[in-house]
């Protein structure tokens, strides 16, 4: 399979970093009520707003604070309107960046993400200036442990999975946007959890960098990562061959 993004990999093993719950809360949240003011508040005919619920559950969020996003979404309560952007820049070397952000506040969110990126060594770039490198799907990762190739290749491929691939201790699966709900849905009726699910952006190729440079741009990933109005990062930049950020 092409290169997964790394830097999603990453996010998920870096945990306790990004585990503060309320955090975590607040941009499913966001999430939540911008997909029911784009699509309505009926999960079953919005699929946007039926993965937000579902990550939502994931993290064990109260039914209420799903139920109130979803109102503010739609108008029924009074809330904060959100705005969605995504901005495009380079990090140290090169490196492509996207950042998805959901403000209320258009101008703190550039100046923010402005600021990550000059402080890291990067700099912002113009809409499309690197968003050709990337392609979106959905990537599934399951524990080699519940099922073996053979079983898992069978369910996922007459889902619509398009690629399954060895990740070491885990499988991983690569599905078109449209074939993910599909596919996440046949490996929960085979009694299969996935330990991670998402649609992501994975770059086409991935940049290497040393020393100074791979600290720098994993501090840049990790300072644009922590900002409030952001909602995820994507990089083309290659984790695997980054030293520890000191």
């Amino acid at each position: 399979m092409s290169g997964h993004s790394k830097w999603a990999t990453i996010k998920h093993k870096k945990g306790a970093l990004d585990a503060k719950r309320g955090k975590i809360f607040t941009r499913l949240i966001k999430e939540i009520t911008i997909a029911a003011k784009l699509g309505g508040g009926d999960a079953d005919g919005n699929p946007r707003l039926r993965g937000a619920v579902a990550a939502a559950k994931a993290e064990n969020m109260p039914s209420e604070n799903i139920k109130r996003a979803i109102q503010r979404g739609t108008g029924e309560l009074e809330g904060v309107s959100y705005e969605e952007i995504t901005y495009e820049g380079y990090g140290p070397g090169g490196v492509a960046v996207i950042v998805d952000v959901l403000t209320d506040n258009k101008n703190r969110a550039v100046s923010e993400i402005r600021h990550a990126f000059s402080k890291n060594g990067g700099n912002l770039g113009a809409e499309g200036a690197v968003a050709w490198m990337f392609t979106t799907k959905g990537v599934l990762t399951v524990p080699k442990a519940a099922a073996s190739e053979e079983k898992l290749t069978e369910i996922v491929l007459e889902a619509g999975a398009e690629d399954l691939s060895d990740q070491g201790e885990s499988w991983e699966i690569l599905t078109d946007p449209k074939d993910f709900e599909a596919v996440t849905n046949a490996l929960k009726t085979a009694g299969l959890t996935p330990e991670t699910a998402e649609v992501t952006k994975i770059a086409s190729t991935y940049t290497k960098l040393e020393g100074s440079q791979a600290n720098s741009m994993i501090r840049l990933l990790e300072t644009l990562e922590d900002l409030d109005d952001t909602q995820n990062v994507y990089s083309n930049f290659d984790m695997d061959e980054a030293p520890v950020a000191s």
